[in-house]
């Protein structure tokens, strides 16, 4: 059932036709690089930035919503991911609660279908192989208990990436 639910794809997540496109955010929520530049850039800056505007940021581990604007999604869940300090500040947590707290309000959004980004593994430095772990786990363990969402797809900005994530879930789906 898990494994119908979940697909993993090297590609550029502005492109993804999903209710739900989650963006790898910083605490200000006002755009950056990486994912986030992008996702700014293909959804409109000027009315994503204006639409983020509402919130006063947004604290590591939480997610906050937003129109998609220009993106083929109805929604982005802007979610803060952990910067890596090496593991011992509860960067773990931190991580799980981004997948945890975006998956919550993909299901009172009512959104079907989300495409999540490798959170935390760009400039925050997070280490790929513990991410990709704490990413599959976590959804994983959501799915087998939630109906919804329907399909989560992770677009990965890589080939190694790609297979660091499949590899993890084939270990996770054989548990």
């Amino acid at each position: 059932m898990i494994k119908s639910r979940i697909q993993i794809v090297e590609g550029d997540i502005t492109q993804m036709s999903v209710d739900g496109i989650v963006n790898a955010a910083n605490s200000r929520l006002a755009g950056g690089g990486g994912v986030d530049g992008a996702i700014h850039q293909a959804a409109g800056v000027e009315q994503l930035q204006q639409a983020c505007r509402q919130y006063d940021g947004c604290p590591t581990g939480q997610v906050r919503s937003t129109p998609a604007f220009n993106l083929p999604a109805q929604r982005v869940l802007h979610t803060v991911g952990p910067v890596w300090q090496g593991g011992q500040a509860g960067e773990a947590e931190l991580l799980r609660s981004c997948y945890q707290s975006t998956l919550e309000l993909a299901v009172q959004e009512q959104l079907k279908s989300l495409a999540f980004p490798a959170i935390s593994c760009g400039v925050y430095g997070y280490p790929h192989e513990e991410a990709a772990r704490i990413a599959i786990t976590t959804v994983a363990e959501w799915l087998k208990t939630s109906p919804s969402p329907d399909k989560i797809i992770f677009v990965l900005f890589s080939q190694p990436m790609v297979d660091i994530y499949r590899r993890i879930f084939r270990e996770v789906a054989e548990k």
